[in-house]
């Protein structure tokens, strides 16, 4: 017995990868594609995040002991390129990324999910890009959004000194055909938390992985009830709809996922539970 727990130990390592907690850092591989969840901070969490939530609810799924609420990114090694998706706040993020044995002008892309502070923490300081050779991505609404329509100086000021670097796109919608952005890199417009928040599924040698952003604040409780939203969502209904139709689409494609605020691993698979769903994370 103990023989075959090594040996299943073991199979499962090399099809997601493992690592250690206390560095916060998972990895797993997607094809030829390396992808590397990292944790940028941890706190105690706050069920209080949630938008009108029946009390029962909390407790049915909120342990007594209370629980991490995480901000994550992802580093991803593709043949020839690494694609940081979100920066985080820009606190732990280079670290991690020197214990992946990546610098920072070794970063070809910067793909991001939105332009909350957050995410996009980690792109400048003092007005100087942090990612001296990226090229970076964001969702043509959620520019127009947070530069035009409802500017917000601190968006406006993480991306400036990128200046033609910068590139907007058309994430595509679930249900239709979707279009790659990079080389196995396909944008799926998830709005609601912002306008132009946009997830992304990554895809190569037959195999694939959702990264899915801000679809979800508080894993524990929105799994099972992805109709709650968060206080952060900025269109509740529609978040609720975005997050409800990207379980629905990894369940039903068998596709692990990953997001920004679930607690390390970060990632792991979903299956449709009722009327709603159960993550197993890796």
């Amino acid at each position: 017995m103990k023989k075959f727990m090594i040996v299943f130990l073991l199979f499962i390592a090399a099809i997601y990868g493992f690592a250690s907690e206390n560095d916060g850092i998972f990895t797993l591989n997607v094809g030829q594609f390396e992808i590397s969840m990292m944790v940028e901070r941890e706190n105690p969490g706050n069920a209080g995040i949630l938008a009108g939530t029946d009390p029962a609810i909390l407790s049915q799924y909120i342990p007594a002991a209370g629980f991490t609420f995480s901000t994550n990114t992802f580093l991803i090694k593709s043949p020839g390129m690494n694609i940081l998706v979100d920066t985080g706040f820009g606190q732990a993020v280079f670290q991690k990324m020197q214990a992946l044995g990546v610098t920072p002008d070794q970063i070809d892309v910067v793909l991001l999910t939105h332009l909350h502070p957050d995410h996009i923490g980690g792109l400048q300081k003092n007005g100087q890009a942090l990612f001296s050779k990226a090229k970076i991505y964001v969702s043509a609404a959620e520019l127009e959004y947070f530069t035009k329509t409802q500017v917000n100086q601190a968006a406006v000021a993480a991306l400036a000194p990128y200046g033609d670097r910068v590139n907007s796109f058309e994430p595509s919608q679930l249900g239709s055909a979707l279009k790659e952005l990079i080389p196995g890199i396909y944008p799926i417009a998830l709005p609601g938390h912002t306008p132009g928040h946009t997830g992304y599924l990554v895809q190569n040698g037959g195999a694939s992985f959702i990264i899915g952003g801000d679809f979800l604040h508080l894993a524990l409780v929105q799994f099972p009830h992805p109709e709650i939203s968060s206080s952060y969502d900025m269109d509740k209904a529609t978040a609720a709809q975005s997050r409800t139709a990207i379980l629905e689409y990894a369940a039903k494609n068998n596709i692990p996922i990953g997001g920004m605020h679930i607690a390390y691993p970060g990632c792991g698979t979903v299956e449709k539970s009722g009327s709603g769903y159960k993550f197993n994370p890796f």
